[in-house]
């Protein structure tokens, strides 16, 4: 592909800023997504569209500054996945605090598989591999559309101990890792179609929701354990959070992923711009109901 040069040309320039100071680093990471922000258009688009539908109470003005906050920190966090990607550990260390690692080790010391439960917000990568310094976990990834970034990421992650699992090999070898009383760091919450999904309210709007989380812990008789990576002024928390209780019916996927949405719900509340506003999150449509994204004259740039 032609772009892919200068994808690896600005992955290089990427490596180099993370030897920066953290604050330097992060001024960088402002102006690159300040710059972000006016010239694309398509994500601005769809993060606005997604703030509108999830925030329908907060003013226009209210949701675009939410908007522009998302791409700084968005751009930031691209900045300093470089330094968990080839960084040594004991900077990650300094650029990531663990809290409530104590409930996983306790799952552990159970003989108990867990699903480590990581949404999308844009600390999810420091949070990953701040864990992976503690134990080997496996994760299941999606190629991305350049060759370049698939291989920086998966790179990154690997040499750490991740054990990576391609999408297109689908769940088998998840259920596998969790019999084998594996951890599993999984984040499950972007809308992946129709198949396999089912609509569960996402702040009160019908979401696609794929049902392997519940699935996935039926299967390998996994704990599902939630985490959350904020992005502070220091630099990162990850904070693990109290183990969920199994389901009486765990035929029924709907109370779990009801509870995962409310619990993501929650959790955006306290750093709205810090979540993954820029995903189709609504692109899968109940049957009738019109396309979120369909183009309108309105224009989103301002």
């Amino acid at each position: 592909m032609k772009r892919e040069p200068l994808i690896r040309f600005g992955l290089l320039i990427a490596r180099l800023c993370a030897a920066l100071p953290l604050g330097l680093l992060r001024g960088l990471g402002d102006l690159l997504g300040t710059l972000v922000w006016w010239l694309a258009t398509p994500r601005r688009r769809v993060t606005l569209i997604n703030l509108r539908l999830c925030f329908p109470d907060c003013s226009e003005a209210e949701r675009r500054a939410i908007a522009r906050a998302h791409f700084r920190v968005y751009a930031r966090s691209f900045l300093e996945r470089f330094i968990v990607w080839q960084g040594d550990p004991d900077r990650i260390r300094r650029l990531c605090r663990l809290e409530g690692l104590e409930r996983l080790e306790a799952l552990r010391q159970q003989g108990l598989p867990v699903i480590v439960l990581a949404p999308h917000f844009m600390g999810i990568d420091a949070g990953a591999l701040r864990l992976l310094l503690e134990l080997p976990m496996a994760s299941m990834f999606a190629p991305q559309r350049s060759r370049a970034l698939t291989e920086a990421m998966t790179a990154g992650r690997v040499r750490l101990g991740a054990t990576m699992i391609a999408r297109r090999e689908g769940v088998r070898p998840l259920v596998r890792w969790l019999r084998e009383g594996g951890v599993l760091h999984y984040s499950p919450d972007m809308d992946l179609g129709r198949r396999e999904a089912v609509f569960v309210p996402f702040f009160g709007v019908p979401a696609a929701t794929v049902t392997a989380l519940p699935r996935l812990a039926r299967a390998g008789g996994a704990v599902i354990l939630p985490m959350v990576t904020e992005m502070t002024a220091e630099g990162y928390v990850a904070r693990i959070h109290e183990p969920w209780q199994r389901a009486a019916d765990e035929s029924d996927p709907f109370p779990v992923l009801a509870r995962m949405n409310a619990f993501i719900e929650s959790q955006i509340r306290q750093m709205p711009e810090q979540y993954l506003w820029s995903h189709r999150r609504f692109k899968t449509r109940p049957e009738g109901e019109p396309q979120p994204y369909a183009r309108t004259p309105r224009a989103d740039r301002r």
